[in-house]
């Protein structure tokens, strides 16, 4: 397995160990909170650099991406039995958080707290969550995609 998008995947592993990120949940945070954190990240990427890069690199990303994610669960020690399992339902939320968040930056802050709130357990009120997705898109359209390859 080629490690070219290694960068990629380590940057997205350390924006969803920021801590405050996890402030908002209306719940001690969980593994898949931390997942569903992780995939918010990796989908907002994959969104930003759709229009300006090569579909076949951004397939080699996401194919990447989702092979460190389960080299991850296997290290956390699920079995082969569940880990075909679970993958498959990440694989479905990504690509329902992917479809959700599509016209994000035309949303307002409820409607983008709503989608937050719809995966993670929240405080009602809309919070800097929205704001922090907001900048990281800011920065991320501000970028370019060999940016995070070359790191």
């Amino acid at each position: 397995m080629s490690n070219k998008y290694i960068n990629i995947y380590n940057n997205l592993v350390n924006l969803t160990r920021n801590k405050e990120l996890y402030k908002y949940l209306s719940k001690e945070d969980t593994f898949s909170d931390r997942l569903l954190i992780f995939l918010f990240h990796f989908a907002f990427f994959l969104m930003t650099f759709k229009k300006s890069s090569d579909k076949k690199t951004l397939q080699n990303i996401f194919d990447f991406i989702f092979r460190q994610l389960e080299v991850s669960i296997r290290e956390i020690g699920y079995g082969d039995a569940s880990i075909n399992k679970k993958m498959k339902n990440y694989v479905n939320t990504f690509y329902d958080i992917l479809s959700k968040i599509e016209g994000w930056s035309n949303m307002s802050k409820l409607e983008k707290n709503e989608i937050l709130n719809n995966y993670l357990s929240l405080d009602n009120e809309p919070n800097d969550l929205v704001d922090y997705f907001d900048n990281y898109m800011l920065k991320l359209s501000n970028s370019t995609l060999n940016s995070f390859i070359n790191v």
